[in-house]
């Protein structure tokens, strides 16, 4: 949705070493906002963007607005399914119905060979792997690792609106997940502890959490005990700025 910081360029980035053709787009879409939240004064910065994509050697840069892909009388979405219900889309309905649809468009209007998305909004792109294979579209989806300021922070276009003293709060997060691997390394497989850790941490620093979760990360369906693929992943306010942050994790059956 533009603002863009190192995580997105590290996808341009790849896509340039694998493609010979890079196309990105930019489009802050009205269709994933509650009626609460921040469309209005989501951070935007065209010019700047254009310069950083410039530089990274983009062939394409496609900013429709929002009248190209919703036109007057607009009424076909796509319904995400059981993949968006719990995490993020608990707590924001419909967002991942404006999500799915914005993508399935930008995807039907480009083509492309392969499509790249960040894991730091892992549910997203759960979202939007199994709606490019139940709709049988011809792009191949790579999903991309999370990139971090030096501090750990998950880099986030939502951290601009952070004070200096909102910003070393939001650190209780990637410092929860820290600690939180580092006891499953040592043996401890029981999720409660590891979810009664991290909100040890979390507690003190965030104005609100709004969940920790511990899941299979092929369907983000619940695990009983810690073992396989499983996502970690974290979501809550600093002051009135929501965040999310994850890590995945393999674990010997």
């Amino acid at each position: 949705m533009g603002f863009l910081h190192e995580g997105h360029l590290s996808l341009f980035r790849k896509a340039r070493r694998e493609n010979d053709i890079v196309i990105g787009s930019i489009f802050v879409n009205p269709a994933q906002f509650g009626p609460h939240e921040d469309f209005s004064r989501y951070p935007r910065n065209l010019k700047r963007d254009c310069a950083l994509l410039a530089k990274e050697k983009a062939d394409w840069l496609f900013v429709p607005g929002p009248k190209a892909l919703y036109p007057g009388n607009y009424q076909t979405f796509v319904d995400p399914g059981a993949l968006a219900r719990g995490l993020c889309g608990r707590s924001r309905p419909g967002h991942f119905r404006g999500v799915a649809t914005v993508v399935a468009k930008l995807l039907n209007l480009a083509l492309p060979d392969r499509a790249y998305f960040g894991q730091k909004d892992y549910q997203q792109a759960l979202v939007i792997k199994k709606m490019i294979q139940d709709l049988h579209l011809p792009v191949k989806m790579k999903i991309c690792p999370i990139v971090r300021d030096r501090d750990g922070l998950a880099l986030s276009s939502r951290n601009s609106y952070l004070t200096p003293e909102e910003r070393e709060r939001a650190l209780c997060l990637a410092r929860s997940l820290n600690v939180a691997k580092r006891l499953i390394m040592k043996g401890i497989r029981e999720k409660r502890a590891i979810r009664t850790a991290i909100r040890k941490i979390l507690v003190p620093e965030l104005s609100r959490i709004d969940y920790v979760e511990i899941l299979d990360a092929r369907d983000l369906s619940p695990v009983k005990r810690i073992s396989g693929t499983i996502l970690i992943a974290l979501a809550g306010f600093v002051g009135k700025v929501r965040l999310i942050d994850n890590c995945l994790l393999n674990i010997p059956e």
